[in-house]
């Protein structure tokens, strides 16, 4: 029987974002309780010496959906685009984004060991509701809003912190901007601040 040979994807050199997009998949297998954090730090260390696509592969063979997503090798954590789904990943490092810039209607934003800040007092919003769903392992993300937008937590902390801040008279109307926040922080903070704008100053 003649030897199997890897496909030419298997093989193909990775970038920095292949390895940060397995990474946001191991961090929400962690928070769905699919991996202990000993599993977590195993295949995050894997995944970090990986240099070829079919050396990821075993990092995330057994995750639902996982490995469609390694090969398709689609999107760049920390950009965003309006009307589709955002995500950033902080590795080890700090993502920010302040401004004027455009928000999508979904945003996921996944910090291991890391930091996420996302300023919304300059970026342009979309109509109805916003979701951030922030997964936090050992890291923070922060979002800092302007004072008219009404926030709704609807996540969950382990061992970990969320910080929301209580409604204003302009956030309490009923056709305010809503900022949806989800998502799960283990031995880590999610912290929402209003803060008036810099114009506004």
């Amino acid at each position: 029987m003649a030897e199997e040979k890897p496909s030419e994807i298997s093989l193909m050199r990775i970038s920095d974002a292949d390895r940060d997009r397995v990474a946001s998949i191991l961090g929400n297998a962690l928070a769905e309780g699919r991996l202990s954090p000993e599993e977590h730090s195993a295949r995050i260390d894997a995944v970090f010496a990986a240099k070829t696509q079919a050396d990821l592969l075993p990092a995330v063979r057994d995750l639902p959906g996982a490995v469609g997503a390694v090969a398709a090798g689609t999107g760049r954590p920390g950009q965003l685009e309006h009307g589709r789904p955002g995500r950033m990943v902080a590795l080890v490092s700090v993502i920010r984004r302040t401004g004027a810039w455009l928000v999508p209607a979904r945003v996921q934003a996944v910090s291991v060991f890391g930091e996420v800040h996302l300023d919304l007092r300059e970026a342009t919003l979309p109509g109805g509701e916003i979701e951030v769903k922030a997964t936090c392992i050992v890291g923070g993300v922060e979002i800092i809003v302007p004072p008219e937008v009404h926030v709704i937590d609807d996540g969950l902390a382990l061992i970990g912190g969320r910080e929301v801040p209580p409604d204003t008279a302009e956030s309490a109307k009923p056709d305010a901007p809503v900022l949806r926040v989800s998502g799960v922080s283990i031995i880590g903070s999610i912290s929402v601040r209003r803060r008036a704008r810099e114009t506004q100053r």
